[in-house]
């Protein structure tokens, strides 16, 4: 069974040609990527990345579950509703946590936290209260109402991610980055479920550099004794 990335609104790929996009999407699947917007996480300094309600629109709109349009009416609505827009931005950061908490007691082998699983299927059962099964091709789909009215609309999808992963034969191959400085969540699709890096073009290189450079210096002491 292979997850999409987000299952049911617009490709990743239709990201607005406006403007770059502003998150890193290497989960391999929404729900992970969403996990990873809290980077450094384990570090003395945090990186919170949905500082705003529009971060929480535009990482929507780069991970395809909005369209650049979609994502500038909620924009626009959190302006003119800032109360309501903080109340949701605190609600995908709780409903982050809960899941982050879920899936890295499932990595780490660990007991799962109560009351984040009940937070978390909290999230779920308010999703599918949003999502009706529309036809595609020649199957149906899940489809969100991404309704400019509903500040909420960029949960729902990310919430039924989590499900449908959490429900899958591929929750087995959710890794977390070997780099300590790292450990984001992702998806191991490679061919013999070994993957150890997030990026092997960021942390793994890095990896390869401290290596590269402890291996020297343990060379060039040996050649001084």
């Amino acid at each position: 069974m292979n997850l999409p990335r987000e299952g049911n609104i617009q490709d990743r790929t239709r990201t607005s040609k406006h403007r770059q996009p502003q998150f890193e999407l290497i989960g391999g699947v929404l729900c992970l990527d969403f996990l990873n917007t809290l980077d450094d996480r384990y570090s003395s300094e945090p990186k919170e990345l949905l500082k705003s309600y529009t971060d929480l629109a535009r990482f929507a709109q780069d991970a395809g579950i909005l369209t650049h349009l979609q994502a500038d009416r909620l924009a626009a609505q959190s302006e003119k509703s800032p109360e309501p827009a903080q109340q949701v931005l605190a609600a995908a950061i709780e409903m982050r946590e809960a899941m982050y908490a879920v899936f890295w007691a499932l990595v780490r082998k660990k007991p799962l936290p109560p009351s984040a699983l009940s937070t978390l299927n909290r999230y779920i059962q308010e999703a599918a209260q949003h999502a009706s099964l529309v036809p595609h091709a020649q199957h149906f789909e899940w489809q969100f109402d991404s309704s400019p009215d509903h500040l909420e609309a960029p949960l729902w999808p990310i919430a039924s991610s989590a499900a449908e992963l959490l429900a899958s034969d591929q929750l087995q191959f959710v890794r977390a980055c070997a780099s300590k400085t790292c450990e984001w969540l992702f998806l191991d699709e490679s061919k013999n479920h070994r993957r150890r890096w997030c990026d092997m073009t960021k942390c793994g290189n890095r990896a390869k550099v401290r290596r590269f450079y402890k291996s020297r210096l343990s060379r060039r002491k040996k050649a001084e004794e």
